[in-house]
């Protein structure tokens, strides 16, 4: 049969297929496309649609689906869809259109199948100035082993801007030739599965480097509970570590919402106010799409604001 004779609900095996072989997409992205557009399917077969082709999709037909999605109430509990999880059944079906587009099969442009502007109060991005950044590193003293490894953490998070699960997944190996050096690049594989380089400072490197010398142990993971019981996995885990940052901010005096996602913010925002574009924070950070870093722009916004009211020669013509 003829790609541009087939139903739309049976072109959702060969959509897939493209997801996998020409997107190369995660699995779970895939099942996530195939769950979303499902429900998409069921609104077909209830307005008795589940024949049409690709190219009788009309704009009248999206502004249902989004009507019936808006007021849709679950069976059991009775809930509605929050917004987010609505655009995730448009941003599904968006990508099926783009197929389309992709295979030269006349349809809708994924174009008319708009997203609603994003919800402006949320709340801006929560992150630490340079001063509440050295208080929360010097509260954790190296009076021991165990701060010396906490003394470490904090300085890696702040140095790389790891994700927690990307520092907890951190093994001693990749340590093994830094002794004599006084920064450090290391390969990482961030959220999805994708991977970048994150960068140590010196300053980070030199607490790793005596962490390491004070450990007499063999472990495989870089950071360890030395006092774990005989036998048990001795990797610290994401929640462990959020508590040893709770700990230190609360120390410390810093404001409490302090997380170690905090000091992801705070390592961005600390490079777009040296004046790092968006584009290379964007790298730094692991993001695969720019509008995830646009978090930041308040940063960006109030450094240029400032500079505008310095500089500019307006402020001096005469009235």
């Amino acid at each position: 049969m003829e790609q541009s004779a087939k139903p739309l609900t049976k072109h959702i095996n060969d959509f897939l297929d493209y997801c996998d072989v020409e997107k190369g997409l995660k699995n779970n992205t895939q099942k996530n496309y195939q769950e979303y557009l499902n429900k998409f399917f069921g609104w077909l077969k209830y307005k008795n649609l589940e024949h049409i082709l690709p190219h009788q999709l009309t704009p009248e037909h999206i502004w249902e689906y989004r009507l019936y999605l808006s007021r849709y109430q679950a069976p059991k509990s009775g809930r509605s869809l929050k917004k987010t999880t609505q655009n995730y059944y448009l941003i599904a079906l968006r990508a099926f259109l783009a197929y389309f587009v992709a295979k030269d099969i006349v349809s809708l442009p994924p174009g008319k199948v708009t997203l609603p502007k994003p919800d402006k109060s949320v709340k801006a991005v929560k992150f630490l100035n340079l001063e509440q950044i050295e208080k929360l590193l010097t509260a954790a003293e190296p009076k021991d082993d165990i701060r010396l490894r906490d003394r470490a953490i904090l300085e890696a998070l702040f140095s790389t801007g790891l994700r927690i699960a990307e520092l907890v997944a951190l093994n001693v190996e990749q340590f093994a030739n830094i002794k004599n050096k006084k920064d450090f690049e290391l390969g990482v594989i961030g959220k999805g599965g994708n991977p970048r380089t994150v960068y140590f400072s010196e300053r980070a490197l030199n607490w790793i480097k005596k962490y390491l010398e004070a450990r007499k142990d063999k472990e495989k993971p870089l950071f360890i509970n030395a006092r774990a019981r005989k036998g048990a996995d001795k990797r610290l885990t994401a929640r462990y570590i959020e508590k040893l940052v709770k700990k230190y901010a609360m120390l410390s005096g810093i404001p409490m919402f302090t997380t170690p996602h905090t000091l992801r913010h705070s390592y961005a925002t600390d490079l777009l106010t040296q004046g790092v574009d968006l584009r290379t924070i964007q790298e730094f950070l692991g993001h695969r799409s720019i509008m995830t870093t646009q978090i930041y722009t308040h940063v960006t916004n109030k450094r240029l604001r400032d500079i505008h009211r310095k500089f500019h020669s307006g402020k001096d013509l005469k009235e």
